[in-house]
């Protein structure tokens, strides 16, 4: 080896210590991350066509719950409104939890647990899928839309991230109430890192984020407790058909761990 290569390859050794994989992986991901992001969209562009199916999907979930448990989301909702720290952690909770904690815990897992970096990825992307292809299907509208039943939109006076702003209305589907990803992604995401961390407070923390997660979706009058049901269900059928097929997908996909 040449005196210029051993330099280069000097130079470059700190940059692929710091990256498991280096460069070319990182930017894969990024690229996977946001090519999903893209579908995410065009399936919104979908669900709001159809606002008569979504609002007579959620006014189905109404009844349902209403001859099952009662409306147990208005009690939540309640709850909130009496305390305001209660009420503003929750919606912090509602709006960072999905994009903002999964994309740190996906940062995370990738340069501190690589190793189960494909897996935790293929879990979290194919959970959302399966979720929105129930978008697609069945528009579901939110229980804040529906006022007269006495629910409240509890992100309305939430500086520029209600959902009336310029922001939300770009980025958000009205219509994503069945299932919950939020629900969904805070399952993956919770036991995940409870079992990749090593300390048992932060086992704790972790074990404990779907519930807090739950009872936010709920209380803000986002999601209805049927669709937390739907986002655990989706979960669970991602894990079970990812581990069922694992031994059959080529290891260019991240289902089978490289030897």
């Amino acid at each position: 080896m040449g005196t210029a290569e051993l330099e280069t390859t000097t130079m470059r050794s700190p940059a692929s210590r710091r990256l498991p994989r280096g460069w070319r992986d990182l930017g894969l991901q990024v690229a996977i991350w946001f090519g999903f992001l893209g579908l995410y969209q065009i399936v919104r562009g979908l669900a709001d066509r159809d606002a008569a199916a979504a609002f007579a999907n959620g006014l189905k979930i109404i009844h349902f719950e209403r001859n099952v448990t009662g409306l147990f989301e208005l009690t939540l909702q309640n709850l909130t409104e009496t305390t305001q720290w209660l009420g503003t952690a929750t919606a912090w909770t509602y709006w960072n939890s999905e994009f903002t904690v999964v994309g740190l815990a996906m940062v995370w897992v990738y340069f501190r647990r690589h190793d189960e970096f494909r897996g935790f990825r293929n879990w979290i992307l194919f959970a959302n899928v399966l979720g929105l292809i129930g978008y697609a299907l069945v528009p579901t509208a939110p229980p804040r839309m529906f006022p007269d039943f006495g629910f409240a939109d509890s992100m309305a006076n939430f500086g520029s991230l209600n959902h009336g702003s310029g922001f939300v209305q770009l980025a958000a589907n009205p219509y994503a109430a069945m299932p919950s990803l939020h629900s969904a992604d805070a399952f993956i995401v919770g036991v995940s890192l409870a079992f990749m961390c090593k300390r048992w407070y932060t086992r704790a923390v972790w074990i404990a984020w779907p519930a807090w997660v739950w009872f936010c979706v709920m209380a803000t009058a986002n999601h209805f407790w049927l669709d937390v049901i739907g986002g655990v269900i989706i979960a669970g059928a991602a894990f079970v058909i990812l581990r069922c097929g694992r031994r059959l997908a080529p290891a260019s996909l991240g289902l089978r761990q490289p030897a």
